[in-house]
């Protein structure tokens, strides 16, 4: 069984041009209505297939969302590669397919898939549709002031393991402590505390 690519949240600016692995982080969703009596099948398969995607290189975990009206009553999987190779890899794998071919009998009509890359993966959030996301200039005025009080806060309260230690490993430390801190722990709080304004039409 194949996908139904639906619409695609990704930009085709002139500025948005890259090199491959530059583009940043994949999100994608996969919508699919289920037939009514095999949900508790549906759930066995979501769980096996997670955990088939998560032993790919740059897997960087998955959410579902169970059907709801905000979600058109239907199923959704969200998960993460951090680059598009990466999740080409796992999409365009035999592995994948092969659970593609155990649903025919548990959905209803196609599935949808929407794909997100670059500084929208900072600011999903797994409750909304996928193709809710903030303005460019809402994105860059967050990650500019969250980033510098992160960077700011790292610096001062690991000052005394900086002393003595040579500029390149200080950056690489305070770099890796960053993007950990904000991938996991602050840009997921903060958009949740600024939803009602990022996400504001």
């Amino acid at each position: 069984m194949k996908d139904k690519a639906g619409t695609l949240s990704l930009s085709h600016g002139k500025n948005d041009i890259c090199e491959p692995g530059d583009e940043g982080p994949v999100t994608v969703s996969i919508a699919r209505k289920i037939k009514a009596g095999y949900e508790n099948e549906y759930e066995i398969w979501i769980s096996g297939v997670i955990e088939a995607a998560s032993g790919y290189n740059g897997h960087m975990g998955s959410n579902v969302l169970r059907p709801a009206p905000s979600t058109d009553d239907e199923y959704v999987i969200i998960y993460r590669f951090d680059t598009y190779a990466n999740c080409m890899k796992w999409e365009q794998s035999d592995l994948r397919q092969q659970w593609l071919d155990k649903l025919e009998a548990m959905v209803e009509g196609e599935s949808t898939t929407r794909r997100g890359t670059g500084l929208e993966f900072w600011f999903d959030l797994p409750e909304l549709p996928l193709n809710k996301k903030p303005s460019a200039h809402k994105m860059a005025l967050v990650l500019i002031i969250v980033v510098y009080l992160l960077v700011m806060a790292i610096n001062v309260i690991f000052q005394p393991l900086f002393e003595g230690m040579n500029i390149w490993l200080r950056s690489l430390v305070v770099v890796v402590g960053q993007v950990l801190l904000l991938t996991y722990i602050v840009m997921p709080w903060v958009t949740r505390l600024l939803k009602g304004w990022l996400f504001k039409d």
